[in-house]
């Protein structure tokens, strides 16, 4: 279950350099320290990690379900306005400057990882990285569907700015069925990414 911390708690947590000193914090922070794989023998047993952009996102807990059903290691992104902790997930707080936690997550994605994000520019770049995207509706960021996703988003821009209208209408409220639907969604491209790279690296 992800839970909030309050920000001296993630400080004290962030000056001891380890484990958080409050009660029931079992995760390790990682204060803008780069979560790379190196070494072979991590490589052959890591073949897939999940990345996601934690900030305001509603579906980090359903993630974090399926991650743990299939035992693939979750890292939530986060910066230092929205610092979470996690029983299962590696968390990561990155600077609150603009794009900072969309700049780290791409930097420590690889070939083959998952990437959890609404932003389309970060899709972009995690599937030019050979990465899988989903957005937090269920819809998966594809190479056929990225360049149309990304022209929208900026016709949209666009429109807003000639009308002078600078801020976009909130989302409508999150349902039960949008939970749903996203879970379906996530493990059916959980389960796909696995069976596909498993195929290329010979392991099934």
């Amino acid at each position: 279950m992800l839970q909030r911390v309050y920000p001296e708690v993630a400080q004290n947590a962030a000056e001891q350099g380890t484990e958080s000193g409050a009660a029931g914090l079992s995760c390790r922070y990682n204060y803008d320290m780069d979560s790379k794989r190196t070494g072979k023998a991590e490589k052959e047993i890591i073949k897939m990690q999940i990345f996601v952009d934690a900030d305001a996102c509603p579906v980090v807990g359903i993630v974090e379900e399926i991650a743990e059903k299939y035992s693939i290691p979750a890292t939530l992104l986060c910066d230092t306005n929205h610092v979470l902790y996690s029983d299962y997930s590696e968390v990561i707080v990155v600077g609150a400057g603009a794009d900072a936690v969309d700049y780290k997550l791409i930097s420590i994605c690889h070939k083959g990882d998952v990437i959890v994000s609404q932003d389309y520019g970060v899709a972009a770049m995690a599937l030019g990285k050979g990465a899988y995207a989903i957005h937090q509706s269920g819809k998966w960021y594809t190479n056929e569907n990225i360049d149309q996703m990304l022209m929208e988003r900026h016709l949209n821009k666009k429109a807003r700015r000639s009308s002078h209208k600078n801020h976009m209408k909130g989302p409508r409220k999150r349902t039960e069925k949008d939970d749903v639907r996203f879970a379906q969604s996530f493990e059916k491209l959980i389960l796909m990414a696995k069976s596909k790279e498993g195929a290329q690296s010979g392991t099934i």
